[in-house]
This record gives structure tokens, sequence and C-alpha cells, in this order.
């Protein structure tokens, strides 16, 4: 079988938008092979063309099913039994519907996507697999994403080749490769370091930057901005026996899921808060402490007031790209020592990124954790009449007054976002999922790619049918953009 018929000539994927141009961002492709191969010693036929049907990946180390060849086992002189260990672990795992996971949204309010090697199935079964994956994860790739590949589990029967991990990575589609920003490598182990070293020489010196390796789960909870990071017990198993071996003092991963714990933690911490604090606080904290008018925070009414003006709510890709982090935590800082912060020369995306980036830091959620539970029920109200009755009494009956009324203001720009979808690509499903993992997350332990699915289409909702949902509103008003 040759290399180009493992997979369609394109993989499904949402159209390219162009990259807006007053982006931080560099404007070029971050890795675009169909574009730019670099000119090196030997090409890439080789590994379409020595690999062999019956041939078989060993440690990174491709084996030709030789009958007169006598294989010997391979020792890893790095990492010891690591790779057995790995299989060890996976023995007694039971791999669960999804391919992959959400994990929720990073400092900077990007998707986070799990991948675990240990739920691979055999090698012939690999290919649908990958499309399992690229299905689910699809819809939210138009934005900025970071996925995060935890490689315990990994077993030799289901090991890729090296010829189908090259031809994966040239068959995705540009916005694939374009927006990941981060890709992690979770218990990296010698086996993945020989296959990124072999393959480096044939990938843009940009996105050999984006991996990034990580060894123990708190790493990875520092480098995403988690303090929660729910994920499955072989994961979390292995990581424990890891941190032993290496004599760290840490303690369990699931004991930064306590939910009292982590209620106290905040509570003192909320304590010693300056009275001027708007970001990592709730909602009540601001409204008793700062000067808001209808409940609105005085940094969300900035930020709404300088996306509001032409020139910035048209901008293409508005709240789909990121914004400069440093500029972001800077302002952050600012807003929270009490200064009045001027947002007129700030660049349209850091704007747009501090707005998702106060509705993250919430302490809790703005739809309140009390209705997750009837949020991601919307997709089983199945008629018009019923989602309509069941999201306007959430809304107008169940939110507390000051998470209406910010809600509600942030709907109503939202709507002005989606009438100039024309020219910022926004349209209301694109806006819902950036923000609804903004409004609302679980705070028992991550959410499900099934859970938030009815969160981004509650928020899809809210966006087309606004009118009808805040149609007796005393305090609707219309504001027209500059």
């Amino acid at each position: 079988m040759d290399a180009n018929s493992r997979f369609p000539a394109r993989l499904p994927g949402p159209a390219v938008n162009p990259i807006v141009e007053n982006s931080d961002e560099p404007q070029p492709s971050l890795s675009d092979l169909h574009d730019f191969e670099p000119k090196l010693e030997f090409d890439d036929t080789e590994l379409q063309t020595t690999v062999n049907q019956e041939d078989v990946m060993l440690d990174g180390f491709v084996l030709t099913d030789d009958p007169e060849l006598e294989t010997e086992e391979v020792v890893n002189p790095l990492e010891d039994d690591f790779e057995d260990q790995l299989r060890e672990q996976s023995e007694i795992f039971q791999a669960p519907r999804n391919k992959c996971d959400f994990l929720g949204t990073d400092k900077q309010g990007r998707h986070i996507f799990g991948i675990y090697a240990s739920r691979f199935p055999e090698r012939s079964q690999l290919e649908g697999f990958v499309r399992d994956i690229i299905k689910e994860i699809e819809p939210f790739v138009e934005n900025d994403y970071i996925l995060v590949y935890f490689h315990q589990g990994l077993k030799e029967d289901n090991k890729p080749s090296a010829q189908f991990l090259w031809n994966s990575y040239k068959e995705l589609d540009r916005n694939f490769r374009k927006n990941l920003k981060t890709l992690y490598v979770v218990h990296p182990t010698w086996f993945i370091r020989v296959i990124w070293n072999f393959f480096s020489p044939f990938i843009s010196d940009k996105f050999r930057k984006k991996l990034v390796y990580i060894s123990c789960l708190d790493e990875l909870r520092q480098a995403l901005g988690l303090s929660k990071l729910k994920l499955p017990d072989n994961i979390c198993d292995f990581d424990n026996k890891l941190s032993s071996s290496r004599k760290h003092s840490t303690s369990s991963p699931n004991a930064a899921y306590s939910t009292s714990t982590s209620t106290s933690g905040a509570q003192r911490q909320q304590q010693r808060m300056s009275p001027t604090t708007q970001f990592g606080v709730t909602l009540k904290f601001i409204v008793m402490n700062s000067p808001c008018l209808n409940s609105i925070p005085p940094i969300v009414r900035k930020c709404v007031d300088s996306l509001s003006i032409t020139g910035m709510i048209d901008t293409e890709g508005i709240f789909r790209r990121s914004g400069n982090h440093a500029e972001i935590m800077a302002l952050k800082e600012r807003v929270n020592r009490g200064e009045d912060v001027d947002l007129k020369n700030v660049n349209v995306h850091v704007i747009a990124g501090l707005l998702k980036s106060f509705l993250r830091d919430l302490s809790e959620p703005l739809l309140t954790f009390e209705l997750y539970d009837e949020v991601t029920k919307f997709l089983e109200w199945r008629t018009e009449e019923e989602r309509s009755r069941n999201v306007t009494q959430l809304i107008r009956e169940k939110l507390p007054e000051e998470n209406y009324e910010l809600f509600k203001y942030i709907v109503e720009f939202l709507v002005r976002v989606m009438e100039c979808e024309d020219l910022n690509k926004m349209t209301s499903s694109n806006l819902a999922i950036v923000f609804g993992p903004n409004f609302l997350w679980s705070g028992r332990n991550n959410t499900s790619l099934e859970e938030i699915g009815p969160i981004n289409a509650f928020v899809d909702f809210v966006l087309q049918h606004h009118r009808e949902i805040y149609l007796i509103d005393i305090n609707q008003r219309t504001v027209n953009v500059d």
C-alpha cells in the first residue's frame, strides 16, 4: 500500500480563514509542509518506500519481517524498563468511548485536548482511530488549541510505524497544524525521543518549538495553569510510582481535586485580596468592592467599550486568536492593584484575551456550579419550545442577580459581534465554542467532550434567541456601534 492511500486527499476540516492582520502572532503558517519542505540530504520517499506492511516498529527502528533474521531483545539503555512499566500499567485499563478528552482551557483561554496512548487500538485500526479523533476536535481547531499526549500505556501491538506518523502529519488540514500552539508529551520515553529526532529534519523550526516534554503531572498542571486536572486512574497511578521512584515528596494528584481543600484555600486567598482585585475572585466580591454599575465590573465595561468600536468589533478572528500573554498578565496585575488602565492603544486580541481571562479566572463560573447539571442536559430538550422555556427559566429565575446582569451584558455585546460576522467571521456557533467553556465548567472534575457540546449549544441558543429570553427585561437597552 502506498503512502497516499492511507488517507483521503484531504481530511475534513473547517474552511481556512486568513490570519488577522493586526494579530501579534507571526503571519506565516506555523508549519505548512504542503507549501514548503526543506531540501535535505534525503527526502521523505525513504519513509514511503522502505517500510513494508509486514514491518514493525521497535523503539523507533524499523525491523523487516525476515525469516532468516533473528531479532534480539532491545534493551533501553537510558530508561531501563520504563517502556515495560508503561505497558504493564495499561493491561488493566479499559478504553472508554471517547478517543480523546477535553481537559479545559489554559491560562490564555485555549482549548486543551488530551490523547492517551493507552487508548490506541491495534495497529491495523489506527487509521480509523485517528480519523475519529479528528472528528471529535474538528469544531475547535479554527481557534488556537493545545494538545496533551499521555505516552503511558503504549504497547508493542499498537505502536504506530514511522510511515503512518509521517503520513498522518502531512495529511492534516492546515488549521490543525497552524492553530496548534503547544504539544505537551507527558511521561516521554526513549521511543518518543528517537521518533521525534528522526522526523525533526523534515519539520519546520516553528513546529519543532511547539513540542514540550513533561515529566510529571504537577509540571503539567503548572504549564497549563490548571489546579484541577482529572485524568484516568492509570495515568495518576503511574505518575505516583514515578514520583516515588524519583524520591519526589509530592502528594497524590487526587488530593488536588478535593473540593473542600480548594474551596477553603480560595477563601483564605480571597481574604488577603486587595479590595481593588477584579481577577481571580468571585463576582460578588467585585460588586461589593468596586464601582459596578448594574453589577458590571469596571474592567469588563472597559473591554466591551474598547472592542465595540468600528475597526475592533469587525476584526477577523476576534476572540479566536490568542493575544500576547505577557501583555494580558501585565494588564491583569495593574487592574488588581487598582490602577486605571487605558486600553485605547492596546491590541484587539489582547483586549479580547483580557475579557476571556476575566471570565475564566472567576472563582465560580458566571453560569454557576449549581446550573451545570441542568445546562449539560440542553441537547436532551428536543423541541424548540422546550428549549426556549427551560433556557429562559434557568437564566431569568435561577441565576443570582449579579450573574444575570453580567451574563446579559456580555450576551448583548456578543450579539453585536455576531452581527458583524461578514467581516469578523464570528458566527453564533464560533462564539459559543470560544465562550462556552468560559461561561461554565464543572466544580467536580474536568468538563468532558460530551458535556462541552451541550454547553456550547446552550450558549449558541442564547445568542440566537436573546430577544425572546430578555423580551420583558425592563433594563433592555440598545447600544449603537460607532
